[in-house]
């Protein structure tokens, strides 16, 4: 038990470390290439922290374990949105920018509501069970695609990013990005590995282990990059991170581990359904607020 808890504590320490390199090595991309830090945080580092989430929800397909593969996603997303937007907020508050407002949140609810719609074929279609297709996976992979299309095409950086943040050469830049990303999924792998064990031995189930502890595992890249980019005035680039992990657990790693096989929907309550919808309209309420 002791070994376990060392392990979780090792992985804690790669996670933090990986973070604060893709940070400064992201925000450097940024400006070097004429970015934002938002769209930054959208593709390389929100793509890059659900790398855990990949992981886990491939392998959970590969082996026939929908409950493991879905329930870490909406978990994950649950988490990425109340507990890591929570936090990085009362650390320092996020600006959201017009683009925020008429694209990214809309389309994280939109992309939420269209999990939920694809999922209960059964409930809401009346076709023979709740699952997401092959097909249904296609489906989500075409919007990914076309979303880091329309993003990259319509990116303009703000004016005040630019004199914060420090530029290193490409060659740096890439290699704090590559490290940095290394250390989150393998300080993450620790951490997950660990922290399932821990639970495993409690006797718990593996719908709950993947909606709890596999979910607050595989977030915790999203949660050190999020307080490090806050701590250090990135602001967007947080927010972009929530966002584009939000939207790639959904429409990337679901749409992929659909292709790998359908997954099945009737391990997830309305409960937990309802409240990954709710938190993403959260995000839209308090950007009024």
């Amino acid at each position: 038990m002791l070994v376990q808890f060392l392990i979780l504590a090792a992985g804690l320490i790669l996670i933090l470390l990986g973070a604060n390199y893709l940070v400064d090595g992201a925000s450097s991309v940024a400006k070097k290439f004429g970015l934002s830090e938002f769209i930054i945080g959208v593709t390389i580092v929100g793509i890059g922290t659900s790398s855990p989430e990949m992981v886990v929800s491939f392998m959970s397909s590969f082996q026939g374990k929908a409950d493991m593969a879905i329930g870490n996603i909406v978990g994950s997303n649950i988490f990425n949105t109340l507990m890591i937007l929570g936090v990085t907020a009362l650390i320092a508050p996020l600006a959201i920018t017009k683009s925020n407002l008429k694209r990214d949140i809309p389309l994280n609810i939109i992309v939420t509501a269209l999990l939920i719609i694809l999922g209960l074929d059964f409930t809401f279609f009346g076709r023979e069970q709740d699952i997401i297709s092959r097909l249904d996976g296609a489906v989500l992979l075409g919007i990914f695609v076309w979303y880091l299309w329309s993003s990259f095409k319509s990116d303009k950086p703000a004016e005040d990013e630019e004199s914060q943040i420090k530029v290193y050469s490409s060659f740096i830049s890439i290699i704090m990005i590559i490290g940095g990303l290394a250390g989150l999924i393998f300080g993450g792998r620790l951490f997950v590995n660990s922290a399932t064990d821990l639970a495993k031995a409690f006797g718990v189930s593996d719908k709950f282990i993947a909606i709890t502890v596999m979910a607050a595992g595989t977030s915790m890249p999203e949660l050190a990059t999020c307080v490090v980019a806050a701590l250090k005035g990135r602001g967007q680039l947080a927010l972009g991170n929530i966002i584009g992990s939000n939207i790639s657990n959904i429409l990337l790693i679901l749409g992929g581990a659909a292709l790998i096989s359908p997954l099945s929907m009737s391990g997830m309550t309305y409960v937990d359904l309802g409240v990954v919808f709710l938190s993403s309209v959260v995000i839209m309420v308090t950007a009024y607020t």
